[in-house]
C-alpha cells in the first residue's frame, strides 16, 4: 500500500490548529458528498484516526496536531498509489487554506 505523510507547519495556538483540524474531514465529506462514504472519525487528545471510502476504494489514517505543525498519515489502495503525489499535494493545499 502506499503510505502518504503530509506535514505542514502552522502558527496558531495548538487548540486553534486542532479545532480547525477537526473540521477538515466534514469539509471534505460536504465537498465531496456522493463520492465519499463511511466516513468515521475518533479523536483522543491531539490525535485522531479516520477512514471512508471514495469512489470503491477504502482510506484511512491518522491525523495529529502539534503546537507547530499538523501531519497527516494514511495509506492508499495499491490501485490508487498512481494518484498518490495529487492526493498528497490536495491535502497540503487544503491543510494550508485551514491553518492560515
Amino acid at each position: 500500500m502506499p503510505k502518504i505523510v503530509v506535514t505542514e507547519k502552522h502558527c496558531l495556538a495548538q487548540e486553534e490548529a486542532l479545532a480547525r483540524t477537526k473540521k477538515l474531514l466534514d469539509q471534505v465529506k460536504a465537498q465531496y458528498a456522493g463520492k465519499v462514504n463511511d466516513l468515521h472519525e475518533e479523536w483522543r487528545g491531539n490525535s485522531g484516526v479516520f477512514s471512508f471510502t471514495v469512489m470503491g476504494f477504502s482510506i484511512s489514517g491518522t491525523l495529529t496536531v502539534t503546537a507547530r505543525d499538523v501531519t497527516v498519515e494514511g495509506n492508499l489502495p495499491f490501485l490508487a498509489g498512481g494518484y498518490k503525489g495529487r492526493v498528497e499535494e490536495t491535502i497540503r493545499t487544503r491543510a494550508k487554506q485551514l491553518l492560515a
